[in-house]
């Protein structure tokens, strides 16, 4: 069985030349002269990197079998987050570098989706959205307003910073994009 470039889906995995890689973005082009080909930025799930590539339309490339297994996120063992199975207790590690940015939206003993390629723990899913407390902004002055303009950094409990309106303080929970680090309303 193979997949063609017009099935291309984010977050789909394909095998190139004996290597897994993850389509994180991909864009059909057809320019008025010449064939039609695909755009793609792939990260290669053992180590992690990511390359931008080019395709023909219609080219062919074997799919690699994933499954998503709910896991518990323990600690962060330096180079490595380690994971473990609720109903086994078993434990997993997962390289940092091989994660990318998933990881600055996960707390200790969150659940997550990990996500197995060819049955090889490889990669976290997180929601496109998380509510996390702010544990550090500047305050707001008066006559800081939900309609006046403006932004301020504010690190969330995580450790990540993100800009947030004004009116934002210390200890409120806010909802975040994880997909663009942007703030979305108060939670």
């Amino acid at each position: 069985m193979t997949i063609s470039t017009n099935q291309f889906k984010n977050g789909t995995h394909i095998e190139i030349d004996g290597k897994i890689w993850k389509i994180l973005d991909f864009q059909h082009v057809k320019p008025g002269k010449g064939g039609a080909f695909v755009r793609t930025k792939l990260r290669r799930i053992e180590d992690g990197s990511v390359i931008d590539k080019t395709f023909r339309a219609g080219e062919k490339f074997r799919p690699v079998r994933t499954e998503s297994k709910k896991m518990q996120y323990l600690y962060d063992s330096g180079e490595a987050a380690v994971f473990m199975d609720s109903t086994d207790y078993d434990q997993i590690e997962i390289a940092k570098d091989q994660l990318g940015d998933a990881m600055q939206w996960v707390l200790a003993n969150d659940e997550v989706d990990v996500l197995f390629v060819d049955e090889q723990p490889s990669d976290v899913q997180v929601p496109s959205a998380i509510e996390m407390k702010v544990t550090q902004t500047d305050p707001g002055l008066k006559g800081d307003t939900a309609s006046g303009g403006g932004n301020k950094p504010a690190t969330l409990e995580s450790g990540v910073v993100v800009q947030v309106p004004l009116f934002i303080e210390e200890g409120e929970t806010v909802r975040v994009d994880t997909r663009s680090g942007e703030y979305i309303s108060r939670a």
